[in-house]
């Protein structure tokens, strides 16, 4: 039988997807231990965070998509494909939801961090059109899972994130997140983020059901305790991130 080809296109060599732009396994493993180098150096680097994370995510992507394709909420996320971006939230009704709702708390992360979903970039080096819209999700909810754990977005609150999200997906670029993001970190932080916030973080992950499987657009009027307590995340322990 022939090989599929290492560089897939579409029938007629167009794009898998806008954007897309097919790598063999070699140059995949280049760009993987380019940004790895990179995003290490620099952890705010987006752009080498997001090429890590597609090229190494070929073992942990078609986990997530299974996991969503076998829960109803979430194959009617990969049927719809929303997305969260400026443009597809209406910024007024969310601001004017109750305190404590899903909706007026994440308004109140992207104010209060000055952030927004329309920065994540978007997939490149996937190889499979249903697979880069799971990795897309995955990032365009990564502003949710802070709301939903109640961390901030400075480093320490991007570590515990991580955390979370590493023992969640199994993707390779939250493990090295979470395993060498602590590296600039105070002794005072390290030792409240190994006694009370990673082993939250930890069991959280574990005992949460899928956060991808999560219809988020949806659910905005719900309280985001509500929501933590349907998921099985466990309440932030009281400390100062």
């Amino acid at each position: 039988p022939a090989q599929a080809p290492l560089c897939p296109y579409r029938e007629g060599g167009q794009p898998l997807y806008p954007g897309h732009i097919p790598t063999s396994p070699l140059q995949k493993a280049l760009l993987a231990a380019g940004s790895a180098v990179m995003a290490l150096y620099d952890p705010y680097r987006h752009d080498m965070v997001a090429v890590l994370g597609e090229t190494t995510g070929c073992l942990a992507l078609p986990n997530l998509r299974d996991k969503m394709k076998n829960h109803p909420e979430g194959y009617h996320i990969l049927q719809e494909r929303p997305r969260i971006r400026l443009s597809t939230l209406d910024m007024a009704r969310l601001q004017g939801l109750p305190d404590g709702s899903l909706g007026r708390e994440y308004a109140r992360f992207l104010e209060d961090n000055k952030v927004s979903p329309d920065t994540r970039m978007p997939p490149k080096f996937v190889d499979d059109e249903e697979l880069a819209y799971v990795i897309q999700r995955y990032r365009e909810v990564h502003d949710l899972m802070h709301t939903l754990l109640g961390m901030p977005t400075n480093m320490l609150g991007e570590v515990v994130v991580k955390w979370f999200e590493a023992v969640q997906t199994g993707l390779p670029m939250c493990v090295l997140g979470a395993a060498f993001g602590p590296v600039r970190l105070s002794t005072r932080k390290l030792q409240v983020l190994a006694t009370e916030l990673v082993p939250w973080a930890i069991r959280s992950g574990l005992n949460a059901s899928c956060v991808l499987n999560v219809y988020y657009e949806q659910r905005w009027e719900q309280p985001v305790e509500s929501l933590r307590e349907e998921l099985g995340i466990f309440p932030p322990p009281a400390v100062r991130v």
